[in-house]
């Protein structure tokens, strides 16, 4: 007997549908919310296994200029002179820094403390970062969302944007930089502009311009948004896709972007007069033409239009070329600078300009990094790319450009890596979304019921092949099969969790160490730390006066300023090459041409980092041709590279040393007593791997004042006039650099260059 059935109403199934769709909505809200729970998670290891500090060197500047900001106002920090940077120069530094990073760390400390949650600022520093590596996974959510309509590819982009080792490098917790907020700052604003770009609209490109301007008073890798853009749209018109929606978006965005970049004192007017803004402007005025020769097609007869567009293309171009030439000519529009230019010919840095050059992060990328970086995502990101290509629409031409773009650059220098990350992230994912859906969601086609004895037999040859073996087929076996779809799915299971493996290894074990402290295994497997660093940088808070000037090279100048708080010569901001260079020659010289460079500059105590006894390898030794090379650029005629390799070209510190590189003020300090810690004839360099001379060096200029426990920082006090070298013979050599400074300063001031 049937059972009569009744059809649900519409409203009821709208209800259902409704309900089901709210499913939806809670289940991607909650798996966004534990993706940023791991992105966080991951990014602590350092504060579990060390403690909560801040790391590597130039945030140590940001976290000092924060603590500025925070106990004096915004104003006051907006016209903060430092006079305990640079000496004897200081530095300007509200009209020199992006202070989007100080500000934002700012504003959630005066915000948590007026909601009574009693805060340090140095908790808020370490730990924004990982704050915002939550919300950048949520932008590239928002971001891969616009690419597809995979309900999956835009939760796979956060779990990969989250724990990708590219990203992580610069946002693990004490890694307070620019990038920390920078990186989430570049995808959301990608993802407004392609939100502005499909509906045309007003507010959505104000709203990129609005985060456009906040990214600009973040980082200087903002002009990485600010060529992208425009070459996206450039690549646009030129594929004839110009569009009523692409002119407002863009138009918008230029106009108010351009604006509020100019309002950070460090950018000033550099969006209309460097080059490296000018492919904005560029595309910004060819859209206008594009767009008036439009509305002058719509209204001239085609036979007229033709040749009014091509005197029209010709004069504007001539215009054009004419006017960039003639303003850069006159001064008005800058050429490229050579932190840019280095960008184009690689080898440029290192032969104009070496101190940009002697940072490792500058280097070219090699093959093994982006390996390291990416992992997987390395070989899914050609492969999402090729699906943008399957429909190339206006957004997926942007990930086309944006991938060539990033790629180009991730491969000349390695810091670009940060850059490339949320595009492979974006395209891996897609990939990974397709793969899926097309293997677990296809259905197998339905089977033919009737088929006539001839087709049968028809077919049945058809599927012979070339050697005579018959082809079978069956609804059971094929990639239609339960089989074949638990396979793939077992298999990327696989894929993914040897990802997440290998995230978590690199996270914990090459990313999650502070500079300032270092670890080593001990026999036993337990850990050591080594806290050379923080050990002498306490020496030199308690042990010196507080306005001791401390020479060092300029790698150490944000830590010495952070920790020890004591006036530097020279830092991390690298603003003036004559400056750093007059350290270098310092450093490279003589004792008897040292000395005079000292005292000029009223030195205290000069601090070099050694890592001979221990085997640190990122020692001033190490880095002391670079010194060379920077004092050589200034002063060609007086330190000379060449004189501190041997005639076979080798660069020694043994026996076989050139005299220059014996008689310098590094080397002298660096080996000093060094022997007495070895048995007579044994000591040795377990850094170069050499066997030192029996004799060490002499010092005449400089005593020991200060070395670490493993010997990693000594410190050195500066002599004065009266107690220098009498006993070596060298007090007449300095008597007469003294004398000599004393009739410059008859003279007139000298002035030192400003690059």
């Amino acid at each position: 007997m049937a059972v009569a059935t009744e059809s649900p109403s519409p409203i009821q199934a709208l209800a259902g549908l409704g309900q089901n769709k709210n499913t939806k909505t809670l289940l991607r809200v909650l798996i966004l919310g534990f993706i940023a729970a791991a992105a966080v998670a991951s990014r602590l290891f350092s504060v579990i296994r060390f403690e909560s500090i801040i790391h590597e060197f130039d945030p140590w500047f940001n976290f000092r200029a924060t603590k500025y900001l925070v106990a004096n106002g915004f104003y006051n920090f907006w016209d903060w002179f430092d006079d305990r940077t640079w000496h004897p120069l200081g530095r300007v530094t509200g009209g020199t820094l992006y202070p989007g990073l100080m500000v934002t760390s700012g504003v959630f400390y005066h915000l948590l403390r007026f909601l009574s949650v009693p805060v340090d600022i140095r908790n808020i520093c370490v730990l924004l970062a990982p704050a915002c590596s939550g919300l950048t996974a949520y932008a590239a959510y928002l971001l891969t969302n616009e690419m597809t309509t995979s309900p999956s590819a835009g939760l796979l982009a956060a779990a990969f944007m989250g724990i990708a080792p590219g990203y992580i490098s610069r946002s693990v917790a004490g890694s307070y930089d620019n990038e920390a907020i920078a990186i989430f700052l570049l995808v959301f604003t990608f993802y407004l502009w392609i939100k502005a770009l499909k509906l045309g609209s007003v507010l959505w490109a104000s709203l990129c311009a609005l985060f456009y301007g906040y990214m600009v008073s973040s980082w200087g890798g903002y002009a990485f948004i600010t060529c992208l853009i425009p070459l996206h749209v450039f690549a646009l018109l030129l594929m004839g896709r110009y569009s009523s929606r692409l002119y407002v978006s863009y138009t918008t965005w230029y106009a108010l972007g351009t604006i509020a970049s100019m309002q950070i004192p460090f950018v000033g007017f550099a969006p209309v007069r460097t080059s490296e803004h000018m492919p904005a402007l560029g595309v910004f005025g060819f859209l206008q033409i594009v767009a008036f020769l439009l509305y002058v097609k719509s209204a001239v007869p085609s036979e007229q239009f033709s040749g009014f567009l091509k005197v029209a293309i010709g004069a504007m171009f001539v215009v054009g070329v004419l006017g960039i030439v003639g303003l850069t000519s006159a001064g008005y529009i800058a050429p490229w600078s050579g932190r840019f230019y280095s960008l184009w010919d690689t080898s440029y840095a290192k032969i104009h300009i070496p101190i940009i050059a002697s940072v490792s992060e500058h280097q070219p990328t090699a093959w093994p990094a982006f390996f390291f970086d990416l992992n997987m995502l390395i070989w899914l990101f050609p492969a999402g790319v090729y699906l943008c290509f399957q429909k190339l629409e206006d957004q997926h031409v942007f990930i086309v450009v944006y991938a060539a773009f990033g790629s180009y650059f991730a491969g000349v220098m390695v810091r670009l890596m940060l850059t490339l990350t949320p595009v492979v992230c974006v395209a891996a994912a897609m990939a990974v979304s397709q793969l899926l859906d097309t293997y677990l969601v296809a259905d197998s086609p339905a089977p033919v019921e009737e088929v006539s004895e001839e087709a049968a037999e028809a077919a049945a040859a058809s599927k012979k092949n070339k050697g005579g073996l018959r082809i079978t087929s069956s609804p059971y076996i094929g990639i239609y099969s339960v089989a074949s779809k638990v396979v793939v799915a077992a298999a990327m299971t696989l894929y993914l969790l040897l990802f997440v493996l290998h995230c978590t290894w690199v996270t914990s074990n090459a990313y999650s160490s502070p500079s300032v402290v270092l670890a080593s295994k001990m026999p036993d497997g337990s850990q050591h730390i080594i806290d050379d660093y923080r050990e002498a940088y306490q020496w030199l808070r308690q042990n010196t006066k507080e306005d001791a000037k401390i020479m060092s090279w300029w790698d150490y100048g944000y830590q010495i300023g952070g920790m020890a708080d004591r006036p530097t010569l020279v830092d991390n901001n690298t603003w003036n090459n004559t400056h750093i260079a007059t350290v270098g020659k310092a450093m490279s010289s003589r004792e008897e041409v040292s000395y005079p460079i000292m005292r000029q500059h009223e030195v205290d105590y000069v601090l070099v980092v050694f890592g001979g006894l221990l085997g640190y390898s990122g020692d001033d030794i190490n880095k002391f041709l670079w010194m060379v090379r920077i004092a050589e650029g200034i002063w060609p005629d007086e330190v000379k590279e060449r004189d501190f390799f041997t005639q076979r070209g080798e660069y020694r510190v043994d026996e076989g040393a050139t005299d220059t590189m014996k008689n310098s003020l590094m080397y002298k300090m660096s080996y000093y007593n060094y022997n007495s810690l070895f048995p007579p004839g044994q000591a040795a360099d377990r850094v170069r791997g050499v066997r030192l001379p029996d004799q060490g060096p002499v010092l005449n200029s400089v005593e020991e004042a200060f070395t670490s426990e493993n010997w990693i920082i000594r410190i050195y006090k500066v002599k004065d006039l009266d107690n220098v070298g009498r006993d070596h013979g060298a007090a007449a050599a300095f008597e007469r650099g003294h004398k000599k400074k004393k009739a410059t300063k008859k003279r007139g001031p000298r002035v030192l260059r400003v690059d």
